[in-house]
C-alpha cells in the first residue's frame, strides 16, 4: 500500500487580508516540505479569511480572491515547492451574485477549494452542503456543487470536501465511496463551542465509514469577530483509528505519515454518484517518498473543559484587539468577580502592558472592593489608575432631579463615560465585563456599564464565571506563579454596589436557580412548560422569562463577544424586539 506524507497547517489567516494570508499558505507550505510533505492541507477559504459575509457580494473581491489563488500557484512555484500539492480554500464564482438581478439558475459564488501544483490550479471542488443554522447563511452567500472532485496523488485516490459536507450524511462521502478512494480531505472553518471536539471525532469517523476511506480533517485556528476557531486538526483511517490529533487554539503543522490503499489501475470515468458527478485528476508528481523514520503527528490529550473555554476567550479577546489593530484595553474594575475575570483574560490575552484597569469608586462602594481592585492590579501588573466618580454624580444630581434607579443608572453611564473619554484620549479598546446571565435578563445600564466595544465574557454564564476563575488560580498556583484573581472577588456576594447595602439576590434568583432556567430558554429553546417540567419553580420561570423576554433591546445594543455556547445571543439567537409572543403561566 502506497505511503502519503499528510501535513495539515492549522493556521489563523484573517478575513480580507488575501496577500497576508497568502503568504502563511507560502510559508507553511515551505515549512511542510522541509518535513518532507507530499500534500498540504490548508482551511476553509483560507486565502479570504472565514467568515467573508456580504463581501461575497463584492465582485470585487470576488475577483481579487480568484486573481490571488492564481498568483499563489505562481508564487508557490517560484518559491521552488511547485512539485508538493497544495489544497487551500478560497472564494470563487462562476456566476453573479444570487441576490443580484442577472442571477443565473445554479450559477454564483462558490465556498471552493483548489489543488495547486506546478505553477497552476490542477482542479477545483465546490462546497456541496451549505449550512444555515446557527451562525451559519451559507445559503445566502454561495451556490451548492455538484461535482466531487477526486484527483489521484502518489498512486492514491483524494476527494476534496470542505466543512459541513462531513457533518451530514450523504453527498460527497457517499459518492466518495463509489468512486472508490482512499482518503478524503475535509479543509474546515469550524468555529468553536464548548465540547465540540467531543463531537467532532465521532462525527469524522461515521464519516470515515460512510466513504470506506481514511479522513484528514484541517480546521483554522483564530478569533473573527465574534467566532474563535480551535483547531482539532485531525487523521483517522478508514476504520476509524484516530491516527494524529493537533492541539486546539494554537498554530500547529501537523504531520504524519498515513498508509493508504492504492489507486485502481484505471482512473474512474465521470459517472453520477448520489446526485454528484464524479471527475477524476491526476497530479502526475509529487515530492518522492522521504527516507529515514516514518513521521508520526501525535496525539493530543484533551483539557478539562475551563481551561478550553479560558483558551477559546484569551484567543477570541486576543485576535480581536490585535487584528483591529487596537493598542490597548481598558476596563473598569469594580472588584467584583466578573471585572476580575475579564481583567486576567486581557493580561494573558495582551500583557499587562496593554491593559488599562480603572476603579471607578462612588459613595456605595466599599471599601473591601476598592481593595480588591487594588489587589488584582497588584496580582497581574496591569495599568492600574483610580477615578472617582463621585463628584461628577454630584454634578449632574445638582442639575437634574432624579431618584432610586435613575440615581443607580446615572453612576454606571458617568463611569461610562469615563471610559469612553480614556478610550477616546488615549486610544484603548474599552471591554465591558457584564455575563451572558446578566446580559440575558437584562441586568445592566444600557450606556453605562453595558458600554464598550468588545465582551470577553459576553457568552459566559455567571456561574461559568466561578468556575473559570477557580480554576485560573489553580492552574496558576501549579504553575508557580501567582493567582491572578483575589479569593474575595471570588468568595463575596455579587453585588453592582449603586445603591446601599445592595445585592444581586435583592432582584434575581440566586444564580444557582436562575442560570438553568436561562440555559433551558436560551440555549435549549424549552417553553414555560418544558421549565417547568424539569423542576424548575413556575413562579420562578415566570419572572425570569419575562425579563429575557423584555430585554432583547438591550441586547441588541450590546457589545460583540466571543461565542462559546451552542446558541450565543447575536449570530446564533436572533428574535424580535418588538415581539407580543409571551410564554404564559
Amino acid at each position: 500500500m502506497p505511503t502519503l506524507r499528510l501535513a495539515l497547517s492549522q493556521v489563523n489567516p484573517s478575513v480580507g487580508d488575501l496577500a497576508g494570508n497568502a503568504d502563511l499558505v507560502r510559508s507553511w507550505t515551505r515549512q511542510a516540505a522541509d518535513a518532507g510533505a507530499q500534500l498540504v492541507l490548508f482551511p476553509e477559504m483560507m486565502l479570504t479569511g472565514y467568515p467573508v459575509e456580504d463581501l461575497v457580494f463584492r465582485r470585487s473581491f470576488v475577483a481579487a480572491s480568484r486573481a490571488a489563488l492564481e498568483r499563489l500557484a505562481a508564487d508557490l512555484a517560484a518559491d521552488g515547492l511547485g512539485e508538493l500539492p497544495v489544497v487551500v480554500g478560497y472564494l470563487d464564482a462562476d456566476g453573479p451574485p444570487q441576490v443580484s438581478g442577472d442571477a443565473e439558475p445554479g450559477r454564483g459564488a462558490r465556498n471552493a477549494a483548489a489543488l495547486l501544483h506546478r505553477g497552476a490550479v490542477a482542479v477545483r471542488y465546490f462546497k456541496h452542503h451549505l449550512p444555515n443554522y446557527g451562525v451559519f447563511d451559507e445559503d445566502r452567500y454561495f451556490v451548492s456543487g455538484d461535482t466531487l472532485t477526486v484527483v489521484r496523488i502518489g498512486g492514491v485516490d483524494v476527494a476534496l470536501t470542505i466543512c459541513e459536507d462531513l457533518w451530514q450524511s450523504g453527498g460527497p462521502f457517499a459518492a466518495a465511496r463509489q468512486a472508490g478512494v482512499g482518503l478524503v480531505v475535509n479543509i474546515n472553518g469550524s468555529p468553536y463551542e464548548l465540547n465540540k471536539d467531543d463531537i467532532r471525532l465521532p462525527l469524522v469517523r461515521r464519516r470515515a465509514a460512510e466513504a470506506g476511506a481514511a479522513i484528514a480533517y484541517v480546521n483554522m485556528i483564530g478569533g473573527q469577530d465574534e467566532l474563535v476557531f480551535e483547531g482539532d486538526s485531525m487523521i483517522v483511517t478508514a476504520d476509524g483509528e484516530l491516527l494524529t490529533r493537533a492541539p486546539q487554539f494554537v498554530e500547529h503543522l501537523l504531520v504524519h505519515d498515513v498508509e493508504l490503499p492504492a489507486a485502481a489501475d484505471a482512473p474512474i470515468a465521470e459517472a453520477v454518484a448520489h446526485d454528484m458527478r464524479l471527475v477524476h485528476s491526476t497530479v502526475d508528481a509529487i515530492p518522492p517518498t522521504p527516507s529515514g523514520p516514518a513521521a508520526v503527528g501525535g496525539l493530543i490529550e484533551p483539557v478539562a473543559d475551563e481551561a478550553e473555554v479560558w483558551q477559546a476567550l484569551v484567543l477570541g479577546l486576543r485576535d480581536y484587539v490585535n487584528k483591529n489593530r487596537f493598542p490597548s484595553v481598558v476596563l473598569g474594575l469594580s472588584g467584583g468577580i466578573d471585572s476580575a475575570v475579564v481583567a486576567a483574560l486581557a493580561v494573558d490575552a495582551l500583557g499587562p502592558d496593554r491593559v488599562v484597569g480603572v476603579s471607578l469608586p462612588s459613595q456605595h462602594s466599599s471599601e473591601h472592593s476598592r481593595e480588591d481592585a487594588a489587589d488584582l492590579a497588584k496580582r497581574t501588573g496591569l495599568d492600574y489608575r483610580v477615578e472617582p466618580i463621585q463628584p461628577m454624580v454630584d454634578g449632574f444630581l445638582a442639575n437634574l432631579s432624579l431618584s432610586g434607579v435613575a440615581v443607580e443608572n446615572l453612576q454606571a453611564r458617568v463611569r461610562g463615560v469615563t471610559l469612553m473619554a480614556l478610550s477616546n484620549q488615549e486610544g484603548h479598546l474599552v471591554l465591558t465585563t457584564g455575563n451572558k446571565s446578566e446580559l440575558a435578563v437584562g441586568y445592566s445600564t444600557l450606556y453605562g456599564d453595558s458600554v464598550g466595544g468588545f465582551n470577553p465574557i459576553k457568552d459566559v454564564w455567571k456561574t461559568l464565571v466561578w468556575r473559570l476563575a477557580k480554576w485560573r488560580n489553580t492552574d496558576a498556583i501549579r504553575r508557580g506563579q501567582t493567582a491572578p484573581i483575589p479569593e474575595n472577588s471570588i468568595g463575596k456576594p455579587p453585588s453592582a454596589e449603586l445603591s446601599p447595602g445592595q445585592l444581586d439576590s435583592d432582584t434575581l434568583p440566586d444564580y444557582d436557580v436562575l442560570d438553568p432556567i436561562l440555559i433551558g430558554y436560551v440555549d435549549g429553546d424549552l417553553g414555560r412548560d418544558g421549565l417547568v417540567e424539569s423542576g424548575h419553580d413556575p413562579a420562578v420561570v415566570d419572572k425570569v422569562l419575562r425579563l429575557v423576554d423584555t430585554a432583547e433591546y438591550k441586547r441588541r445594543q450590546s457589545a460583540p463577544g466571543t461565542k462559546i455556547s451552542m446558541k450565543a445571543f447575536g449570530r446564533d439567537r436572533r428574535l424580535p424586539i418588538t415581539n407580543r409572543w409571551r410564554e404564559h403561566g
